[in-house]
């Protein structure tokens, strides 16, 4: 039995994971469940999945939670320690991270001082402090294994390939909801229409970094830490199908795909499983479900997001954290209906501007940033929200 810790559980990627376990009851074991604030969804998977430990992060819904969970002989618990406590507990073999944002960072530490193995879903830890946590894993000799389908798809590529550097890592992007829309169309639109994603389902966060490009600049920032290439070596290509997940390109020109239908379900089962591979409850492939394939660049004039993203990389030491930070600031704020579609990269480059650089962080020293490009970036929506 693999024993498995989720973070995140109540989230897009912590309910498909347990869909996971579920159709592998007798191959895996959730010892830990960690959600942030739904704490309804996490009691009826506690008493489902009889964890040893469950967690609320909203520390304010601890009692409610316990009242839910009457007579649960597991630890009942709340706040970021107890978060950290599930990362590291000692029953567990893989430590799935889904939770949202920044949030991720310092559990995911836990979970590598604690030598665990652990499925990253969380792209922002590795872009708010890559070399940190990526030379952490190496120290301590454990795997980070990616969850986000393109990494999957990238790092299931690089199998049998380890020797070789790739000569290109290129990141396939669906183009969102607006793919080919024009500035007139994109300068009203609504949080509504921004979170109709054509292909995945996701949550809002991450649906709108899909919207603006972002989430593919961000997951240039976490190929870069995960596979060790440089900006120079990421590729953006857009393919509306989201069939090809990822492809990486070698010397000789020959090109590597991982290609499948748009379903999470098969890159969190081989982040549990590997290196092995189990059945899925993933529909079969079949090509003439999907006759026609296309490809074309992103329109970086009009989503900006991408090459702040790409400068941000470049740069290096706290400029991706205080990006991050800008970002998910100006998300909220979006989403509330406080600042235009449109104004969100105005909000993320004017924070970049105004925050301190610092070439080389300490851990703390992001958790700094992050406080500090917040409190930048909720003072810039007043200016940019027209």
């Amino acid at each position: 039995m693999k024993k498995i810790s989720i973070l995140g559980s109540t989230g897009s990627i912590g309910t498909q994971a347990l869909d996971v376990v579920e159709m592998h009851a007798d191959k895996y074991e959730v010892v830990a469940l960690v959600a942030g604030n739904n704490v309804e969804l996490l009691a009826s998977q506690a008493k489902k999945f009889h964890p040893q430990l469950v967690v609320i992060g909203n520390e304010s819904r601890l009692p409610e939670l316990r009242e839910l969970l009457s007579g649960f002989d597991g630890e009942i618990a709340a706040g970021e320690d107890a978060v950290c406590a599930a990362a590291s507990l000692p029953a567990a073999d893989v430590v799935l991270v889904a939770l949202v944002g920044f949030s991720g960072l310092r559990p995911t530490k836990c979970a590598i001082d604690a030598g665990k193995t652990i499925a990253l879903a969380n792209k922002e830890t590795l872009v708010v402090a890559g070399e940190y946590i990526m030379g952490s894993a190496k120290k301590k000799g454990i795997s980070i294994l990616p969850v986000d389908s393109e990494h999957s798809a990238i790092f299931q590529c690089l199998n049998g390939e380890r020797h070789l550097v790739p000569e290109k890592i290129i990141l396939t992007a669906s183009g969102g909801p607006f793919r080919g829309k024009t500035y007139e169309e994109l300068r009203d639109v609504t949080p509504a229409a921004a979170l109709k994603h054509p292909n995945w389902s996701m949550g809002a966060k991450v649906t709108i970094d899909s919207a603006s490009l972002m989430n593919k600049g961000l997951e240039s920032i976490e190929a870069r830490w995960l596979f060790d290439v440089g900006a120079d070596k990421i590729g953006i290509v857009v393919h509306p199908q989201s069939i090809v997940h990822s492809l990486v390109e070698f010397e000789d020109g020959s090109l590597k795909a991982q290609i499948g239908v748009p379903d999470m379900c098969l890159p969190i089962q081989y982040a549990l499983t590997y290196p092995d591979r189990w059945a899925s409850p993933v529909k079969k492939f079949n090509f003439m479900d999907h006759p026609e394939w296309t490809f074309e660049l992103p329109n970086r004039k009009l989503f900006r997001n991408l090459d702040i993203a790409f400068e941000s990389m470049r740069r290096g030491g706290n400029a991706p954290c205080v990006m991050n930070g800008a970002n998910e600031i100006a998300v909220a704020e979006f989403l509330k209906g406080n600042i235009a579609f449109l104004r969100m990269p105005d909000v993320i480059e004017a924070t970049l501007e105004k925050v301190a650089y610092l070439a080389n962080p300490s851990f703390e020293d992001y958790f700094a940033t992050d406080k500090e490009a917040r409190r930048v970036a909720q003072e810039l929506i007043v200016k940019f929200k027209g």
